[in-house]
């Protein structure tokens, strides 16, 4: 059953709003209960990886990805990571470069399809030899990455990952961006934009003359700032190259361990080609599930444990024997 409709979820009261959804766990969310212990890996172009574990000594784990401009200890990471840690699987919260609270090394940092750097973080967790079974975790651009890893490597996937789950996937990165353009969507675009500056500043102190931001406030949406930024420091020729080339909707048919992708139909982020009916029904390992409300990265559920309603989902499709 690829497609799984209907989905059960449904908002609570007065907050059918799909800008509520997203904005109010922001705002107002504490998640209790995760301590994490950090651990620094090296890439092999001389950068630095932070982890964040929290990993009470079970032989499963979870590994989970952030979204764009996101990072270990965002409440949908920690609520993540505790709905798995419930369920007496360990837990690993991967901070992309830069996102950890300290500038990485390079100019370059992470980008929805930086696939070598999970592979990196997978290479370091397999040499442990510690976990019989993984499962991969991704939000928002960090679902991107994480489908588009599993679609890469198809057949050859390690045997050690046996299930994966996307929420809130932008798997169309061109349709996103310009959905994200719109003026509707004008308070999240401006939210992103001071977040890139802030870090371009930051890296701009390390590392003099080798990056800039200057004529920033000429920079719309993320056209403006892939074409900039992202394309060139990543090896691509614009935001439309970098868009087409990472996407992970194309690689869709490939994936080859039982994958949940959970997206909501009112996602303010996502644009119709983000919702890909014809792979899911193409591929029985791709089981996508689309409700009708949630917002991005939203899916509030009032309830006595705490966890959202994806949490719950994804964490009892991931665990699943």
């Amino acid at each position: 059953m690829p497609i799984i409709t209907p989905s059960p979820y449904r908002s609570p009261a007065l907050l059918g709003n799909p800008h509520l959804q997203t904005i109010c766990p922001t705002l107002f969310r504490r998640v209790s209960g995760v301590r994490y212990r950090r651990e620094r890996i090296f890439t092999p172009d001389g950068d630095f990886i932070d982890l964040d574990w929290s990993a009470p000594g079970a032989d499963r784990l979870a590994i989970v990805l952030h979204g764009l401009e996101g990072d270990a200890h965002r409440h949908y990471m920690l609520g993540m990571v505790r709905a798995f840690n419930r369920r007496r699987w360990d837990a690993l919260a991967f901070n992309f470069r830069g996102c950890s609270g300290e500038p990485n090394r390079l100019p370059r940092s992470y980008h929805s399809g930086a696939t070598e750097d999970l592979e990196t973080v997978l290479g370091h967790v397999l040499a442990g030899n510690r976990y019989r079974r993984i499962a991969l975790v991704g939000f928002s651009l960090g679902g991107n990455l994480t489908l588009r890893y599993l679609g890469e490597k198809g057949r050859g996937i390690s045997p050690f990952i046996s299930r994966a789950a996307a929420i809130s996937v932008p798997c169309d990165l061109a349709s996103s961006s310009r959905r994200l353009a719109e003026p509707a969507n004008a308070v999240y675009m401006k939210r992103f934009l001071l977040l890139f500056r802030a870090k371009i500043r930051a890296k701009m102190a390390l590392m003099p003359g080798r990056i800039s931001d200057a004529g920033f406030e000429t920079i719309r949406n993320f056209k403006d700032f892939d074409d900039r930024y992202t394309a060139p420091l990543h090896g691509f020729r614009d935001a439309e190259d970098y868009w087409a080339r990472c996407s992970a909707g194309p690689l869709l048919p490939e994936i080859r361990v039982p994958t949940l992708l959970l997206s909501a139909l009112d996602d303010p982020f996502l644009a119709p080609a983000c919702y890909p009916v014809a792979a899911a029904r193409a591929n029985p390992r791709l089981f996508l599930e689309m409700p009708g409300a949630g917002g991005h990265v939203g899916f509030i559920r009032f309830s006595r444990d705490g966890e959202f309603w994806h949490e719950t989902r994804v964490a009892d499709f991931a665990t699943a024997d």
